[in-house]
């Protein structure tokens, strides 16, 4: 367990079944969604995982912009 939690084997697979789990849609067979996301990670770089959040930073501002739109479009259509 030690050398599995070094090397960092847990905490890889542990991304790709929370990645596999958050998966709106999932895929048809699980193992080859663990190959293919098993076989592509390599370790994570800290400007990766720094623009990782900012994406999902802008996507949650995006979302509150798009429902801000939305509540305005609905007040001039009154006016």
């Amino acid at each position: 367990r030690r050398y599995l939690e070094k090397s960092g084997v847990l905490d890889t697979l542990t991304k790709v079944l929370v990645a596999l789990y958050e998966e709106p849609e999932k895929p048809n067979s699980a193992l080859d969604f663990l190959k293919h996301h098993l076989g592509a990670s390599a370790p994570d770089n800290p400007e990766i995982e720094a623009l990782r959040l900012e994406v999902a930073e802008m996507k949650e501002k995006y979302e509150a912009v798009l429902e801000e739109n939305k509540k305005l479009k609905t007040k001039v259509k009154v006016y």
